[in-house]
């Protein structure tokens, strides 16, 4: 009988992990800026990839060796380092993102039980988001050619919808894997003479040097073409196509087939019932159904975890919400795309509206700024403004593209948390939050003129923080919603 102890052991090894007296490896990641210290008699035990990485490494004078993952952020490695000691993954309040990404690096690690661990827990637990995040998700799991069930799920969802990729407008980026694992399912639900079409249209992307005039091509080309696509072709399903759609699509490019394959083609025509060399591929089981209409994004701005991020700082909590619990539901009040960038529209549109916020993002940038409202907006003062007083209002850059991290700078003059103006500046100024934020065009049209302002020294302002560095900009889009809390 074996007695096992792997708790005590889990904590030891991470008591090991902590000992800063006896390491002989450092990792930097992050750009260099994080640097993580390590044992590499466990490193190479428990990983492949530092198995071999140190092999190749020299030591320093003081016998340390050190590896650079610059790629890697310091929140990720460090789940990474830990598992590697004690065996133990810790998720508890962490996206779905962070997991996808964390997957990733367990995989490039060489770490086959976790990746496998992250793999199936996607698709068990998080299949909404993988759907969600599709492109995002097929391209990159195709780039390592190693997440099998990833890579049959997503294939599932692709056979029944192929639009999804064949009509996407970077299809012609598709990794030949990808398009490949794609040609051989027999239930993608694509016609045949499409999907020929679509693969002479990857293989033509990949030959950027092909004449565009196909009368013009040389011998040459039809056989650059022609290994282009040599792995793409066994696949197509030529003897389930029709006479013309053989003439009309296949024909011109028969150069590129196999001289028996195209002499086996039309024989077939002729006398179907004759056997031929060449292979027959069974049809395709191509149902009667459509790709059903995408639910519309409740934001062209903001996505599902900024919404979460924003219900948090409106909670005040210290742990973010999750997408899957978040408090509140955004209801859009106003677009500026489809109810226009006029300043009034603004004041007509959100009068009497409490608990609201609105989001803009910034022309040229990636920037995503916006404030949030507890009180109600006013647009019935005749000839004087007036200021409404809350603890509760805050102003906001959200983590997005090159943007980093997220800014929350909530109001430390609550006197002068929120600005109604009167009539006559309506016309020209939208939300108005204290001294630090507010929307402004003399033309009445926010994406015209240059005029939008963020307090950049927080000395002078009625908000802790300055969410940006310059003051003055334009906008290409802002939308407000009213936040309403959930009921259970």
């Amino acid at each position: 009988m074996a007695l096992k102890f792997f708790d005590k052991l889990s904590q030891n090894f991470i008591e090991l992990l902590n000992d800063k007296d006896d390491f002989n490896v450092i990792i930097e990641v992050e750009n260099k800026e994080k640097t993580f210290t390590a044992h590499s008699n466990v490193l190479k035990c428990r990983s492949p990839y530092f198995r071999k990485e140190l092999e190749n490494i020299h030591p320093n004078e003081n016998n340390i060796k050190t590896i650079t993952k610059s790629s890697i952020s310091a929140q990720i490695f460090d789940l990474i380092l830990k598992y590697i000691y004690s065996g133990i993954v810790n998720l508890e309040n962490v996206e779905t993102r962070f997991i996808f990404d964390l997957m990733l690096v367990a995989y490039e690690f060489g770490l086959e039980e976790l990746t496998n661990k992250f793999e199936t827990l996607l698709i068990d637990t998080k299949a909404s988001w993988l759907k969600t995040h599709f492109s995002l998700i097929y391209r990159t799991i195709f780039d390592r050619q190693n997440f099998k069930k990833l890579e049959n799920f997503c294939n599932d969802i692709v056979s029944k919808y192929p639009n999804l990729i064949f009509d996407s407008s970077d299809f012609t980026s598709l990794q030949e894997s990808a398009l490949v694992s794609l040609l051989k399912r027999d239930n993608l639900q694509l016609e045949e003479v499409k999907i020929w079409d679509h693969v002479i249209k990857w293989g033509i992307a990949q030959n950027s040097t092909l004449p565009t005039n196909l009368e013009e091509w040389t011998k040459e080309n039809f056989l650059t073409f022609k290994t282009t696509l040599q792995q793409c072709l066994p696949h197509i399903r030529y003897f389930h196509l029709s006479v013309n759609e053989v003439l009309d699509e296949i024909e011109p490019y028969r150069k590129i087939l196999d001289k028996q394959l195209w002499k086996d083609i039309n024989q077939h025509l002729l006398a179907p019932e004759r056997p031929v060399k060449s292979i027959i591929l069974p049809a395709r089981s191509v149902l009667v159904t459509e790709l059903p209409p995408r639910a519309e994004p409740f934001s062209d701005i903001i996505s599902e975890n900024h919404a979460a991020e924003i219900s948090t700082w409106i909670d005040r909590k210290t742990t973010n919400y999750l997408t899957t619990n978040i408090p509140y539901k955004f209801e859009l009040i106003l677009r500026g795309t489809k109810d226009g960038f006029a300043p009034q529209t603004f004041w007509d549109k959100c009068h009497g509206h409490a608990g609201t916020v609105v989001v803009i993002k910034v022309k040229g940038t990636d920037e995503i700024i916006g404030g949030y409202n507890p009180l109600a907006w006013d647009n019935s003062n005749i000839n004087s403004n007036s200021w409404i007083v809350t603890n509760d209002s805050f102003i906001f850059s959200l983590k997005n593209g090159n943007i980093q991290n997220s800014i929350l700078s909530r109001v430390k003059n609550p006197q002068c948390a929120i600005f109604n103006l009167y009539k006559i500046q309506q016309k020209i100024t939208g939300p108005y939050f204290g001294n630090d934020f507010w929307m402004y065009s003399p033309q009445s049209n926010f994406t015209l003129d240059n005029q939008c302002y963020c307090n950049n020294n927080s000395e002078y302002g009625y908000y802790e923080k300055p969410l940006r560095t310059s003051t003055y900009f334009s906008i290409v889009n802002y939308e407000v919603f009213k936040v309403i809390k959930k009921t259970i």
